[in-house]
């Protein structure tokens, strides 16, 4: 495990924990902070170095955490603080770190903050969000649309003025452009990292700042019908204001006074934008999560384009991260199928550049299809009908084959899939070529091997559905192979040399296994080979 030194993270592999779906302890049907701290032993066993929690913070839960009332307590749903310092202590007593969630572009309507800003104009804290006059005729101020269906404004009866929220109107963004707002979440900041967190996931950081004249967002040329309404508009003024990096670096500079901390932000952009966000001089964010294995066409030469294109962008220094799979998109064993899957395990555990696992994507868990009446996700109740939901990637951590799969003694928040009955941690453990096994295998590999850690990525030529490249460092090198086809290959590419040597195969069974020229790879198999 990656432990000392300021740059830990990037050697290490980010787990992250939906802390409603990963443990109940105390019988509400609902994951808490005890039930991540039982589970402890689990996640220490997969090798991984740093716990990523989404939102525990006190919240009236309109969007599952991420309408925070106060950025400085625990949600009772969740546990006391004395259950999240319990949760700390013993992560690092582990060798794991821990990160939080941030969320510093909205509160909850509820906060008191927001409470103080809406009850009138003259309010000190009117200016902590943002507010406009009616537009003409007594309409919205401007066009900007709510990713969650909608108009962003919403008309407040005491004042007479609009609030703008990128997502739920009980959402309410803050107004960056206001220092105290700026300070007073450097302050939350500081809070949580005297407690001795590790840093910092930063929810939708490219949203922090918005245009200062309001203009209205440019129509979507190539808006399609069935995609979500708000993409009707680009989001031109409404996000990724050139003054969201000055934002950013007073951030990084909040987490550098404390030894050894990160700061991770998630950003929704296209490539060229997304490396902005590494700032000038590296002094942005150390990981602006790239999200492009989520949304590919998962093809070889898909891939193949994606991983080249990332390297070439990256500023000088910058060191790439990968994410399959998260809280908000549909699980990656759906969106590439259950063979596929351990592939893309392969491919995420040997590109160059920080991992991070989605719970129970280490087990093949699904997007499982939530009936109507099961639906939780404000986003599919807003806009129903055509797949936005995220309660399928959020349904509990399927421990074993009990009624509730030992996440819960009682009906759990969201429903469990039929085949936990048999796709569960207990069962996959006992199975010495389940994804699972393969899963810390790879790890374990990975952080035994330099290449594999911290080596150059070169990709080799490959046609058809392979994928094919090298990593190298410290003198040594391994040769990832990986077939995103169903048909069987040959492969006798020159990286294949004579008398090389399998370490590793997506089937766990071909260990050892020398090459004598050719590779012959099974349909959906991918292998890690070293030279002779």
């Amino acid at each position: 495990m990656a432990q000392g030194g300021s740059d830990w993270w990037r050697d290490g592999i980010f787990y992250q924990v939906y802390p409603r779906s990963f443990q109940d302890s105390n019988g509400d049907g609902v994951g808490d902070l005890a039930g991540i701290l039982q589970r402890l032993p689990y996640v220490k066993s997969l090798g991984v170095d740093a716990i990523w929690l989404s939102p525990i913070f006190p919240s009236p839960m309109a969007d599952f955490g991420y309408d925070i009332s106060d950025y400085t307590g625990i949600e009772p749903l969740f546990g006391t603080m004395a259950d999240f310092d319990a949760l700390l202590a013993a992560a690092h007593d582990n060798g794991l770190k821990l990160i939080l969630d941030l969320v510093p572009n909205h509160t909850s309507d509820q906060h008191p903050w927001f409470v103080e800003s809406r009850s009138s104009r003259d309010n000190p804290k009117r200016d902590w969000y943002i507010w406009r006059d009616p537009g003409e005729g007594g309409g919205v101020p401007n066009n900007w649309l709510s990713e969650f269906g909608g108009s962003a404004w919403q008309f407040d009866e005491t004042t007479g003025q609009y609030y703008y929220h990128a997502f739920l109107a009980q959402q309410p963004d803050l107004n960056w452009r206001n220092p105290d707002v700026r300070a007073a979440i450097y302050d939350v900041m500081r809070f949580w990292l005297e407690k001795g967190v590790d840093g910092f996931r930063v929810d939708v950081i490219w949203h922090l700042i918005k245009d200062a004249e309001f203009r209205d967002n440019p129509p979507n040329p190539h808006y399609a019908e069935g995609r979500p309404p708000n993409e009707k508009i680009m989001t031109q003024y409404s996000t990724d204001q050139p003054e969201v990096h000055d934002v950013i670096a007073e951030m990084r500079r909040v987490t550098d006074a404390y030894d050894a901390r990160v700061l991770i932000g998630e950003i929704y952009l296209p490539l060229h934008r997304l490396m902005a966000y590494y700032g000038n001089d590296l002094t942005g964010a150390q990981m602006p999560f790239n999200f492009a294995l989520l949304s590919t066409f998962w093809s070889a030469r898909s891939i193949e384009k994606i991983v080249e294109d990332y390297e070439k962008a990256l500023p000088k220094g910058a060191w790439p991260n990968w994410v399959l799979g998260n809280h908000d998109r549909p699980r990656v064993a759906s969106r590439v199928g259950p063979e596929q899957a351990r592939v893309a395990a392969m491919l995420l555990l040997t590109l160059r550049g920080t991992p991070t696992l989605y719970y129970g994507d280490e087990i093949g868990m699904h997007q499982l299809a939530i009936a109507p009446e099961d639906v939780r996700d404000p986003f599919e109740k807003n806009v129903p009908g055509i797949g936005v939901g995220r309660d399928g990637c959020r349904t509990p951590m399927q421990w074993d084959s009990s009624n509730f799969a030992g996440f819960s003694d009682v009906r759990p928040w969201l429903p469990l899939p039929e085949d936990h009955i048999r796709n569960n941690v207990v069962d996959l453990e006992a199975d010495s070529r389940s994804i699972l096994t393969l899963y810390k295998r790879l790890i374990a590999l990975r952080q035994g091997c330099p290449p594999l850690v911290a080596g150059d990525y070169h990709p080799l030529a490959a046609q058809g559905d392979l994928l094919i490249y090298r990593r190298e460092a410290e003198g040594r090198a391994v040769t990832v192979v990986l077939n995103l086809g169903p048909e069987p290959i040959a492969v006798t590419t020159s990286a294949i040399r004579f008398g090389s040597e399998i370490l590793l195969s997506t089937f766990l069974d071909r260990e050892r296994e020398r090459i004598e020229g050719v590779l012959d790879l099974r349909g959906n198999e991918g292998v890690i080979i070293t030279p002779p």
